[in-house]
């Protein structure tokens, strides 16, 4: 069993096999060294996550592996990013072997998906806490961000959204909830949709992922664009497992307006850009919905049929919150 931190590091973290031209040295100095590639911007993103706030303690290790680097590659896609290289912060309570090699399987089971490479970090011991800093390029002045939304403009999001919270729900009220299967794995392997990403750094005026809940993360682009957004209840795209809750209860559709844990995009498009959307949708084979368009007047605006809808639920996970 490894000992040291420096062990941990030999068996389970610098064997794995993607290795990049743009990095000239890697694991096992004091820091790692990165060539830039000519005309290209660097995009950085980094996430925290903490056993019990940001996944169940019963997850598998594996499965822990997997969305820790998820959820940073979901920010490189709503900027737009080609994701190349990233740094792991590992706490943990002890060591454990069985763990290790499960969460190393998960981890690099994505990063080579992506071609990452894992060039650095460091192992301490405490709370079970994984820290991933993830960095990836765009040509310059080419970034999606927050900003740049426009009076008229369509609002779209990715695939399906409600679905993490639903899976969360499946496993900590059991009682109440039968088990999805779908959407448990949506809340344990969220899919970070670089192509998307990619594909829409000339169409989109403005992009981010949904991390803290659509009401909460669209009001972030609002705020930075200001602008406000009207949402049509009934174009948000549902899975049919969580589109049969809201036909039972209303109050279900606040897992998809404000539940979080999707890692889908929400991204803003003008009007001569539409069809461009569709083809992007045609190409990387996902369900791009148009759910509302962006106003003047700030806020958030719900409808339904119509009518105006309340807002069922809260705006978002937000931390420190009480």
């Amino acid at each position: 069993m490894p000992q040291s931190e420096f062990d941990i590091i030999d068996e389970y973290f610098t064997r794995q096999r993607v290795r990049r031209d743009d990095v000239a040295l890697g694991i096992g100095d004091d820091a790692a060294i990165i060539t830039m590639p000519k005309g290209q911007q660097l995009v950085v993103a980094i996430d925290t996550l903490v056993a019990g706030v940001h996944f169940p303690n019963n997850t598998s290790a594996e499965d822990i592996g997997y969305k820790a680097l998820a959820v940073n590659l979901s920010d490189l896609a709503a900027m737009g990013a080609e994701p190349a290289w990233f740094t792991l912060a590992l706490t943990l309570p002890s060591v454990q072997r069985a763990w290790l090699r499960g969460f190393a399987k998960g981890l690099f089971e994505l990063a080579e998906k992506y071609q990452l490479q894992l060039v650095g970090g460091d192992t301490t011991q405490g709370p079970l806490t994984i820290s991933i800093q993830v960095a990836g390029y765009v040509p310059t002045g080419t970034a999606l961000t927050r900003a740049g939304a426009r009076v008229g403009d369509s609002i779209y999001v990715t695939g399906n959204l409600g679905d993490a919270a639903l899976g969360l729900r499946c496993l900590q009220q059991p009682a109440e909830y039968a088990a999805v299967p779908t959407a448990i794995n949506k809340l344990n392997r969220p899919e970070a949709r670089i192509d998307i990403g990619l594909s829409l750094r000339d169409v989109a005026s403005a992009c981010i992922d949904i991390s803290d809940g659509l009401l909460a993360d669209l009001g972030h682009i609002l705020d930075t664009s200001n602008v406000g957004a009207s949402i049509d209840r009934d174009a948000i795209p549902l899975s049919d497992g969580l589109r049969l809750l809201c036909e039972q209860n209303t109050d279900h559709y606040a897992m998809a307006l404000s539940g979080g844990d999707d890692y889908e995009l929400c991204f803003c498009v003008a009007p001569q850009n539409e069809s461009r959307v569709e083809a992007i949708a045609s190409i990387c084979g996902i369900r791009l919905t148009h759910i509302g368009i962006i106003e003047h007047q700030a806020g958030i605006r719900l409808h339904q049929a119509g009518r105006a809808c309340a807002m069922t639920g809260k705006s978002g996970y937000e931390h420190f919150s009480g």
